[in-house]
Parts: C-alpha cells; sequence; structure tokens
C-alpha cells in the first residue's frame, strides 16, 4: 500500500473532492460543499511529500517527475479514480489529487482500502509540541494516528487483488546498489556519493566524477536501497536519528564499505568509502622502515594523524597487520565501524565496533584494561575522556594506537593537552612525555601519472623531545627533528620534497597540501626547483 493511500482514503470517506499536499504545509482538503479543512494537524516537510509523489507516479512518468518536475496521471484506490497532478519549484514538491468518482470497470484491480468500524468526524485535534522530525513513512504515520478514523469504502465488485510488495531484505543487498558498486570498482574509484534529485558521483584520485549511466536518483528509490543495505539495527538510528554509519560486505566486489546515511534539505542521501578485503601492504604503501618498528614497541603511545581521508586507517591497519605477523600477543580494536578485517596470524585478534559490540569508545577502552590486550586499536580519540583512558592505558604498559584529526605532528600535542582543563595540563605532559612514543601525520597527494601517495611527517620521542614536551617548549620541537634524523625524524616540508624530487608529484600539488608554505618556498630555492607561486596563492 502506498503512503499516500492513507489520505486518499480520507478524502473518499469525507466526500472530499480534491487533496493538495505542498511541502512545509498542512495537507488541505476541499469538500464537495466547498469548504477546505486541514486533514493533519501539523506540516509535511518537503522530504515526505517527495518520497509520497516518488511511491505512486508510474514507472514510465519517473523520468519526466525527476528530470522536469511534472508528471500527471490517473490513479485507483478502492474502486475510485483519482487525477493525480505533481510539480516541483525551486525544490518544493506538490501533489495534487481530484477526486473524479467510481473507476470504471476495466481498470486494474483496485488497491482495497483499510476498513475502520468508527464513523469520523471533521473536527481536527490540536497540534502537539514540536519534536524532532522523523523520517517520512515514521513522521506520515505519527501524523496520520491523530486523525479519527476514515468511514469504510464501499466496497467495489469483487475482483482478485494482487499482494503487497514484500519489504527489502535488510543488509542483503539492491539491483541498484550492485549496479552503482560495480561502476565504482570499475573506474577504481574510493567514494560513492548518492544524493536525492542527483545523478550518482564518485571520487577517482581525489576528483569528483558524475557516474555515467545513471540518471538522478529520486528519494523513493534511494530510501529503498539504503534500506535494503542497511543492517535492522543502522536502519532504525536511522530512522530515529537522520544518520547512520556502518559497515557492509560487498562481496561481489571483494572489498567491504564504510557507509554513511544521512538525510539533508532535499531528502536522503549515502556515502560509502571502499576498504579492500586484503590487508594493505607496506612496501606499496611506502612506509619508512621506523614506522614499521613502531609494530614491536612494547607499551607506549603511537597517534596517526591527518585530514579526514588522507590514508590513516590504511597506514594503521599495515602497522597493526606487521604487529599480528611478528608478535604472539592479543590484539584489540575499537572502532567506528570495523574497517579493515584481520583474521589471526601470530596473534589472537578481537574486533569491536562502536554502536554495535559496545556504547562509545571511552567504554570500550575502559572495558579493554580487563580484557588482557597487549596491543589496543582505538578508531578515533574524539573527546577528553577518551584521550585520558588512552594514556592512562598506555601507562600502565599496553601498546595503544589511536588517530586524531590534525595537521600536524607538533599540532598533534598542542591539541590533546589544549583538551584539558588548566590545572591538568601539566599533569598530561608528564604524561605524555612519559607514554607518547611517536607521531605520524600523513597528506594524500595526487601521483603523476594517476593515483595517490601519502607524505608522511614522523615526530619520534627522544629524550630531549620528551623533556621539551614536559616543559611546555612545543615550539622548539621543529628545530630538535631537523637536528635528530637518526632518530627517524622527519618534517611534512621534507617529505614533500622528496616525493617531488623523486617525480611522483609536482610542485604545485605538494605547496597546496604543505602547511608551512614559506619554508617550503625557501626549500625548493635551495633545490632549484621552479614553478608559478601565483596560482598557489590564488587556490590555496
Amino acid at each position: 500500500m502506498a503512503q499516500l493511500d492513507r489520505l486518499l482514503t480520507h478524502v473518499i470517506s469525507k466526500a472530499g473532492s480534491r487533496l493538495e499536499l505542498k511541502a512545509d504545509r498542512k495537507p488541505r482538503l476541499e469538500l464537495k460543499s466547498g469548504e477546505s479543512v486541514d486533514l493533519l494537524p501539523n506540516p509535511l516537510p518537503a522530504v515526505m511529500v517527495d518520497v509520497l509523489a516518488g511511491d505512486v507516479v508510474p514507472p514510465e512518468l519517473k523520468g519526466a517527475w525527476q528530470q522536469e518536475g511534472q508528471a500527471e496521471f490517473d490513479y485507483d484506490l478502492a474502486g475510485q479514480r483519482f487525477h493525480i497532478r505533481l510539480n516541483r519549484y525551486m525544490d518544493t514538491p506538490q501533489i495534487q489529487a481530484e477526486h473524479q468518482g467510481p473507476a470504471p470497470v476495466s481498470t486494474r484491480p483496485p488497491t482495497p482500502a483499510a476498513p475502520a468500524p468508527a464513523p469520523i468526524e471533521l473536527a481536527i485535534p490540536s497540534p502537539a509540541p514540536t519534536k524532532p522530525q522523523a523520517p517520512p513513512t515514521e513522521a506520515l504515520a505519527q501524523a496520520e494516528a491523530h486523525l479519527p478514523p476514515p468511514r469504510p469504502a464501499p466496497k467495489p465488485p469483487a475482483q482478485p487483488t494482487s499482494r503487497p510488495a514484500p519489504r527489502p531484505n535488510r543488509n542483503q543487498g539492491h539491483p541498484l546498489a550492485e549496479r552503482l558498486l560495480a561502476a565504482l570498482l570499475e573506474k577504481e574509484g574510493s567514494d560513492l556519493h548518492c544524493t536525492s534529485h542527483e545523478p550518482p558521483i564518485i571520487r577517482v584520485h581525489g576528483d569528483m566524477k558524475e557516474l555515467e549511466g545513471f540518471g538522478a536518483l529520486d528519494p523513493a528509490t534511494l530510501l529503498e536501497m539504503m534500506e535494503a543495505l542497511a543492517t535492522p539495527a543502522s536502519w532504525q538510528r536511522f530512522e530515529e536519528h537522520h544518520d547512520a554509519d556502518f559497515a557492509y560486505a560487498y562481496e561481489a566486489g571483494g572489498c567491504r564499505l564504510r557507509v554513511n546515511y544521512f538525510h539533508d534539505r532535499v531528502g536522503p542521501g549515502l556515502v560509502c568509502r571502499v576498504i579492500p578485503n586484503q590487508l594493505p601492504d607496506p612496501d606499496r604503501l611506502g612506509l619508512p622502515e621506523p614506522v614499521r618498528r613502531l609494530a614491536t614497541l612494547s607499551k607506549g603511545l603511537v597517534l596517526v594523524t591527518g585530514p579526514t581521508g588522507s590514508g590513516k586507517s590504511t597506514t594503521l591497519a599495515a602497522i597493526v597487520d606487521l604487529a599480528n605477523q611478528k608478535r604472539k600477543d592479543h590484539i584489540l580494536t575499537i572502532e567506528d565501524p570495523i574497517e579493515f578485517v584481520h583474521p589471526r596470524k601470530g596473534c589472537l585478534v578481537n574486533q569491536r565496533e562502536v554502536g554495535t559490540h559496545t556504547d562509545s569508545f571511552k567504554s570500550g577502552l575502559r572495558a579493554a584494561l580487563r580484557e588482557d590486550p597487549d596491543v589496543v586499536l582505538v578508531g578515533e580519540m574524539r573527546d577528553l575522556e577518551t584521550i585520558a583512558i588512552a594514556l592512562e592505558t598506555a601507562a600502565t604498559g599496553h601498546l595503544v594506537f589511536g588517530t586524531l584529526h590534525t595537521s600536524s605532528a607538533i599540532g598533534t600535542i598542542d591539541r590533546i593537552v589544549d583538551q584539558f582543563p588548566a590545572d591538568r595540563q601539566q599533569q598530561i605532559r608528564v604524561m605524555l612525555a612519559d607514554s607518547l612514543k611517536c607521531v605520524v601525520s600523513q597528506v594524500l597527494l595526487k601521483r603523476v601519472g594517476g593515483g595517490r601517495v601519502a607524505a608522511l611527517e614522523t615526530l619520534f620521542i627522544s629524550p630531549a623531545i620528551a623533556n621539551l614536551i614536559r616543559e611546555g617548549k612545543n615550539f622548539q620541537i621543529a628545530s630538535a627533528m631537523q637536528t635528530g634524523r637518526s632518530y627517524g625524524q622527519r618534517l611534512m616540508n621534507d617529505a614533500l620534497m622528496d616525493l617531488i624530487q623523486a617525480r611522483k608529484v609536482e610542485p604545485m600539488e605538494a605547496y597546496l597540501k604543505c602547511p608551512d608554505k614559506e619554508s617550503f618556498i625557501a626549500a625548493c630555492k635551495r633545490a632549484g626547483i621552479p614553478f608559478d607561486l601565483r596560482l598557489g596563492e590564488m587556490e590555496s
């Protein structure tokens, strides 16, 4: 039964002549007496009107509705005929349904209306207090609950009725999703973006490109596909909060997907990021030997930082896989969601997902202290309490890996200290000086000839740098890094210069991504590398 049928049954029972639905307005019912009444107590949001329209528009008119924003057709319900006009102007959808009386006998079998015993009245209850907007199907059911039940419609001549279409099996795939994901992998894309009323777009080597062969996605089709992909718990979370994160195993493509669902001003949408089933190879990633040795540490805190989409999870997965191969220990990961799956090699590996296996990073990390781990991976250190527990875990003899969204290794130390109140900051500096072993900060750049390559800034905590952290003299760490290359120290500008001289990236691409542009320009001049600085200044 289409969602719009619920409203049309009230048109029949109230002897209405026309139903009008406009975004952000209450549904209006015109009676044959000429009077108009509000059919529901609350306005319908634009996304709900779009979903109601998408449910009833015939397949042959879907293209016109999505591209031109107009469609007109006849619709039969419970032996009654309606003439429906769909219109969209400036992203505002509108539905008009005119009641034309009994449907001709030769039409397709009508959809039976749900009978109710009690007669109805036109009085509408006063609106309830404003609540957060629910998803379209749930919100319509809530709004309709305020209406008195409709009078049973006259029964049409007995005709065979078709069964309602079954709901999609969640987390079992969908034909449109299979086509989209197959095209994503064929184009070697890293991300798939699906937005209501827009064609699907993929990210290939950092650039957004429209996926050919697919038209604009209507909200109803998109919601159907999203429900089929989601786990039951994730779909419930999406319906309640309008966003959800989960992992989806795409077996046909030999990979996993990190999926995010959301609602925006035009309707539902999703983003999928490809996570290969095969664990990343440190040689292909170009991880230097000092970074690989982090997998053999007995205790301490190791942080991998960088902006979103810079490859932090991939670098951490490579390091944890090295630990899994070389050690005989217990590895525990806390992720949101689980991305790379680590099979047992030399270590026992337990992977927990936030929202599924534990409530939050901090609760999972607190419980980890009682689960006898040797290596703990924290997917993201988002808040003060998670950072504090991670420091405590590292200080008690465990090896802890974590990520932060910071743009430099030195800035990571400032970020951690500044998270805490002023009266605790000196204590945190002491704990960092004793527990922190390394900070790896990275950015992704477009590789010459296609693909992307990571530039890594590495800060290893030597005795001299630990003393600077303890004394709060972080501004002197950069100088200590320049004179401590024997410890594996490397500044971001040095990493970028190495990539330029190896002809892996263009100078302008490195300039746009470097954090310290003045010193980068000076380094380029010393190396005799020319490029147009004015263009870089304009684009940065």
